[in-house]
């Protein structure tokens, strides 16, 4: 007689733990890229990096570019977004910043524009996975990959790569900051606080670079362009895919004009009408919200612990238990002896 299999026992979902409100200083008092102040990885030293792996294994990896913003805004707009985030988050929270990769992928209508460094898809991805190999095997497992510019459409595909390449328990996240507080991109028709919706360099992206980096902004030189396309509008989306219309930005080619084109100022939307106040109850939010997901990835796996790897992996448990291990202890064996990440 065949035996009965054994049914898993139902468990109630978890619940996602409510917001939280942390006061937030916006703007921040300057950055923390060159300073000592134990958020940034590369500026710690390895004694630093072993005490600060006894209380938190998260770290951020901002991913950002460098790209023409107009003539207002600074070139490494997108990368300063997303560092001047993580920090007041890692000092929220006592996770770990790495210093963030400047050059991005790019969309074919950007193709041309002085200011914009293009990285190819193959380079940008393979970038990625050794940044998240090089963390992993440092003891930093759980890895959040924030992103600061309009390549949502290439970052999963790293993550998957890398996850199917080495096959090792972790927490692997890319997170886009504009995704994360949707509700607070509206227009005043909608109840929200801009006059236009988010596009590039424009009121949106500009407000939050004001908000975020003043001293890298300069408003006296601000233009506004006029956004077209070919198609009738409300086809394709705009930055974020925030509209959630049928196509996403990123889903066409030859819908509309290329940047050098139509928009050689380098901002497509009215950058005039930026001012930092619209965009500080977003920010909050935004911050908040990291912070919660940090939390609540400490609280489902403390440090130390990982996602059960029987249930991730299907490499040899010996072989896991070798590559899980501290660094340098007795019996580890670092995530290159599964592979090089190209």
């Amino acid at each position: 007689m065949a035996k009965k299999r054994k049914t898993a026992k139902k468990t109630a979902p978890k619940k996602m733990a409510k917001p939280t409100k942390h006061k937030w200083q916006i703007p921040p008092e300057g950055g923390h890229m060159e300073s000592a102040s134990g958020l940034y990885y590369q500026n710690m030293t390895w004694a630093a990096i072993e005490e600060r792996l006894k209380t938190n294994d998260t770290i951020i990896l901002p991913i950002g570019s460098t790209e023409a913003h107009g003539p207002n805004a600074c070139t490494g707009e997108d990368t300063f977004l997303v560092t001047r985030m993580a920090e007041q988050v890692a000092q929220k929270t006592g996770c770990t910043i790495a210093q963030p990769l400047w050059y991005g992928s790019h969309p074919y209508h950007h193709m041309g524009m002085p200011g914009t460094v293009l990285v190819p898809e193959d380079y940008f991805i393979g970038m990625l996975k050794s940044m998240m190999a090089g963390f992993w095997n440092a003891g930093f497992r759980k890895q959040i990959l924030l992103n600061g510019h309009g390549q949502e459409y290439v970052i999963p595909t790293a993550i998957h790569q890398f996850a199917k390449h080495f096959q090792v328990p972790g927490i692997f996240i890319n997170l886009n900051w504009y995704h994360a507080v949707q509700d607070y991109f509206k227009v005043k028709e909608e109840g929200g606080t801009y006059d236009t919706h988010f596009i590039h360099a424009d009121e949106v992206e500009t407000s939050w670079s004001m908000a975020l980096f003043p001293e890298f902004m300069d408003q006296s030189k601000a233009v506004d362009t006029v956004p077209r396309g070919y198609l009738p509008d409300g086809h394709i989306d705009k930055a974020g895919n925030l509209l959630h219309r049928p196509i996403a930005w990123y889903g066409q080619v030859g819908c509309g004009p290329v940047e050098i084109s139509a928009y050689p100022e380098g901002c497509v939307g009215k950058s005039t009408l930026a001012d930092p106040e619209k965009a500080k109850e977003g920010i909050s939010a935004l911050l908040d919200y990291m912070v919660r997901l940090h939390d609540d990835i400490m609280a489902a796996f403390p440090v130390g612990k990982l996602p059960p790897a029987n249930e991730l992996t299907e490499r040899p448990k010996e072989e896991i238990a070798a590559i899980t291990k501290k660094p340098l202890s007795k019996g580890w064996k670092s995530i290159y002896s599964l592979g090089y990440p190209f």
